[in-house]
């Protein structure tokens, strides 16, 4: 399924900073008519009001407070893109004393919140037509790095999580794109210690818009996702995106 975001309604989540907010630009500069700028602080949007009017709107979203979710999406009842780009990550290995903690709210916001936001948008996004539901994962999704193993597992999870809701928005006619960068310029990037490897934001909103436009289910964005994309494109084109019978184990 292809979508032009031309003249549509975008909301994207931790959209304050980072990959968030060049995707929120990136929108903009697409076309979009208006992009709700998800955050947990309002405060935390002024600036893109400022700077873009009101095609840009402010809306309270905690991965974590479900509440939260429902009352975005009774806000953003008119969104036609739904981009969950807000995630937490900790820099921890299995074997550290707080992995099982680390791993429990790593869980909590990049795997139960994608789930709560899934059910509280599809409804929306099925009432105005289908749009598009973008998930954005990592290459850590299917590549383990010790030092962050916690993380690596919780994208796992939300991976195999979007490729179940690839199969279940089909029919309310919803594209689902899911998307892995690598070591991306963000404050998370910097704090994992991927300064000198990080490559900028503005390509993954780029890889984005692109999929949405032309129907992709996966998006690599930069230099390392590229080369990970293409090892890996022959299981994801042959296996996860093949329609396969139910029951194939």
């Amino acid at each position: 399924m292809t979508f032009d975001i031309q003249n549509k309604t975008v909301l994207v989540t931790g959209a304050n900073r980072g990959i968030g907010k060049a995707i929120l630009e990136e929108a903009l500069q697409r076309g979009a008519a208006k992009v709700y700028a998800a955050v947990r602080n309002l405060d935390s949007a002024t600036a893109l009001v400022t700077q873009h009017g009101d095609r840009v709107v402010p809306v309270r979203l905690d991965l974590d407070d479900a509440a939260s979710i429902t009352a975005a999406a009774g806000t953003a009842s008119d969104v036609d893109v739904v981009v969950n780009n807000a995630g937490v990550m900790r820099t921890v290995s299995a074997l550290a004393s707080d992995a099982i903690e680390t791993l429990q709210f790593e869980i909590d916001a990049n795997v139960y919140g994608l789930i709560r936001v899934a059910q509280a948008f599809a409804p929306v996004l099925k009432s105005n037509g289908g749009g598009a539901f973008v998930q954005l994962n990592s290459i850590a999704s299917i590549k383990t790095f010790p030092q962050f193993a916690t993380y690596c597992a919780s994208k796992a999870a939300s991976y195999s999580i979007t490729q179940g809701l690839r199969e279940s928005l089909k029919d309310q006619g919803t594209a689902v794109v899911s998307v892995h960068p690598g070591p991306i310029k963000t404050d998370m990037g910097d704090a994992a210690g991927f300064e000198d490897v990080a490559e900028s934001p503005t390509l993954v909103a780029t890889a984005i818009f692109d999929a949405i436009a032309e129907g992709h289910f996966h998006a690599w964005p930069d230099s390392l996702a590229t080369q990970i994309g293409g090892a890996y494109e022959s299981f994801a084109n042959n296996v996860v995106e093949a329609d396969m019978e139910e029951g194939v184990v």
